[in-house]
């Protein structure tokens, strides 16, 4: 597995080594010790989600606060999204900077996502299946995000204003300007 540190501080892509044949494939998605030898950061993940999405929708930029904050590690099974994350730690280097990529079927890429980052994707592809790794359980009380076209961070999601769709719940999220950690 070839890992590598984007331009924002913890934040890694994970590319797998994949194993084919006429049967199909293999491959490893997640080993703890190669990725903490790598990485030099230790982590236990106590909870995994799978989100089913057609094209056009928009989930984000999400994030949980405080003592709930969540270090993720997100892919693909099927299809393929735009992935987005945002440096929200005041203290980093990099705050308010994001970093994106396609994560697909065909890639088969991860993105490791450390605590104090926001994050969302925009899926490009019908039946798309997302799957990712949490290091802490979800609490809604510390649930908090950035509305996805916030003019600061000036993200491009790929899909059009009319493709887009959003939850109630996102289309009411602050500013990057209002953000309450």
């Amino acid at each position: 597995m070839q890992i590598t540190e984007t331009h924002l501080k913890g934040c890694f892509v994970l590319e797998p080594i994949i194993f084919g044949d006429e049967r199909g494939y293999f491959f490893e998605s997640f080993h703890k010790e190669k990725f903490k030898e790598i990485t030099g950061k230790k982590i236990e993940f106590i909870q995994d989600n799978e989100a089913f999405s057609n094209k056009g929708i928009l989930r984000g930029l999400h994030f949980q606060k405080g003592a709930f904050s969540q270090a993720k590690l997100v892919r693909v099974v099927k299809g393929k999204v735009l992935d987005v994350v945002v440096d929200i730690r005041r203290d980093s280097e990099t705050y308010g900077v994001h970093f994106s990529c396609v994560l697909s079927e065909e890639n088969k890429k991860q993105l490791f996502i450390p605590r104090g980052f926001a994050h969302g994707y925009s899926v490009l592809e019908d039946n798309t299946i997302f799957v990712y790794k949490c290091d802490n359980f979800y609490e809604p009380k510390s649930e908090s995000g950035i509305i996805y076209n916030d003019k600061t961070l000036n993200i491009n999601w790929i899909l059009t204003e009319d493709e887009i769709i959003l939850s109630e719940k996102d289309k009411n999220l602050k500013s990057f300007k209002e953000l309450e950690l």
